[in-house]
């Protein structure tokens, strides 16, 4: 059994993420994504469930695989059209004070250089609240559009990922010592060059040559967070994650996935107790039991089957509009998120999943469990869940904005906090704090990016 509970709201900046067709209930306010107000009106209700972070997904391309097009994704806004969601952080930032930001960029279509002073911005600007989702991109359309022609294969795509981690664990670990900025007005310097050492990356896929651009921010590192299931992104995770977010419909699935990963963690010589696991969750909640499966029956009356495996078929590179709608799936090696493909094919052996049984259970859930029912039905469920899975917490969706989130605050929360399942009020300032407690800003010194620490007893490379 794990400690408090925690909770990562879970978000994207476009109309249609976990929940497909829900943008048309009256409710919703899905519509306002571009809107700076609706940004900052969730990052206050979040703050006052005293939530961990926000964690803000995102996807590069278009969803075009299902019938070969874009058309259906656009008819159910599906992650298109959607925003780029780094921009608003820093505002969302100075709306709140201790809420964390995690935010979801890709390792393939990034430079290390020009991305490490992105995040170290963010560092500055939240006062040390920023964390990085890090992805290798599964879409051939974010490919074809960012200049690859076509999508790298998937492990080649870690491979780069894992030199890009590589570099930027030397700017933001290795470049500028503690000290590098005095600020001496009397000697007019500002930061000393006895202090700042060359990056000096000269790998396969990048190369950075030069110091880093920004002076170390709070956590220099951001909080690291990976969601591949893959056994390539199992690994991955395994060296470098310290958040990793789960997929699965049943405990017993993502305490498989979690065990997996913390197995691999102790073998690469890190404390497998660090790294916390956060299954995705919708949440429906109201004061009876009765009262909260009349609104699921309501919101399901507007998901959409055919935009729900239209999303499906992009995140597993399988056009399920070829497949009869009731045959079962069966699991093929793909380059999209093999996770996804194993999620309904292999990692629950008393089930067979058609197109339409994948429909109809995603529509509002999104691949995770929906959760329905009074503010202690839910208590009691995410309390089985992080027993039974083995997860730190949960990424809990917003399937009508920003009404499930407001209800979840408003109803479950105070509930979770009267069982002491959840914190009060926060802990330390920093994201990384909400991780390790008071005191911990910077990577462990069992994190592979602490091997990059600027060392004065070293000579510069």
């Amino acid at each position: 059994m794990t400690d408090r509970i925690r909770l990562n709201g879970l978000r994207q900046s476009t109309v249609g993420h976990t929940a497909i067709g829900l943008w048309r209930h009256p409710d919703s306010q899905a519509h306002r994504y571009r809107d700076l107000k609706y940004w900052l009106e969730t990052a206050r209700i979040l703050e006052r469930g005293r939530f961990d972070a926000l964690f803000i997904a995102d996807a590069l391309g278009p969803l075009d695989v299902w019938q070969g097009s874009v058309d259906a994704a656009l008819r159910d806004g599906i992650q298109t059209p959607t925003d780029d969601p780094l921009l608003a952080i820093s505002a969302m930032a100075a709306a709140t004070e201790h809420l964390g930001f995690s935010v979801t960029v890709s390792s393939t279509y990034e430079q290390p250089y020009s991305f490490a002073r992105k995040m170290t911005t963010l560092d500055h600007l939240t006062e040390g609240r920023i964390g990085w989702n890090i992805v290798t991109s599964a879409l051939d359309s974010a490919a074809r559009n960012l200049g690859l022609g076509t999508q790298l294969p998937h492990d080649q795509r870690y491979a780069v990922a894992e030199e890009f981690m590589a570099a930027v664990y030397r700017i933001w670990e290795g470049s500028w010592a503690d000290d590098a900025v005095v600020a001496d007005a009397g000697k007019g310097v500002f930061a000393d060059p006895a202090r700042v050492r060359p990056v000096g990356h000269d790998g396969t896929y990048f190369q950075v040559p030069g110091i880093a651009l920004s002076e170390p921010g709070i956590q220099r590192t951001p909080v690291l967070y990976q969601a591949g299931t893959s056994p390539v992104g199992r690994a991955f995770a395994a060296r470098h994650a310290e958040g990793v977010f789960l997929s699965a419909y049943l405990p017993s699935m993502a305490r498989g996935l979690a065990d997996d990963v913390r197995k691999r963690a102790a073998a690469a010589g890190r404390d497998p107790r660090s790294i916390k696991f956060f299954a995705i969750a919708t949440v429906i909640v109201a004061d009876t039991d009765a009262e909260a499966h009349a609104k699921l029956a309501d919101y399901q009356r507007y998901a959409s089957v055919e935009g729900a495996l239209a999303r499906w078929s992009a995140l597993m590179h399988i056009d399920l509009s070829r497949l009869p709608l009731d045959e079962p799936l069966e699991y093929v090696e793909t380059d999209g998120i093999r996770g996804m493909v194993e999620l309904f094919t292999t990692l629950d052996p008393d089930r067979r999943w058609t197109p339409r049984a994948i429909a109809e259970f995603v529509g509002v859930g999104g691949g995770g469990p929906v959760l329905v029912g009074s503010p202690a039905t839910i208590a009691d469920e995410l309390e089985r869940w992080r027993d039974e899975a083995g997860v730190d917490g949960f990424n809990i969706a917003d399937p009508v904005p920003p009404v499930t989130f407001r209800d979840f605050v408003d109803l479950a929360v105070p509930e979770l906090q009267r069982r002491g399942l959840v914190w009060r009020d926060y802990e330390g300032a920093t994201l990384r704090e909400h991780f390790h407690g008071r005191g911990v800003t910077r990577v462990r010194d069992d994190h592979p990016a602490a091997a990059f620490r600027y060392d004065d007893a070293a000579a510069p490379e």
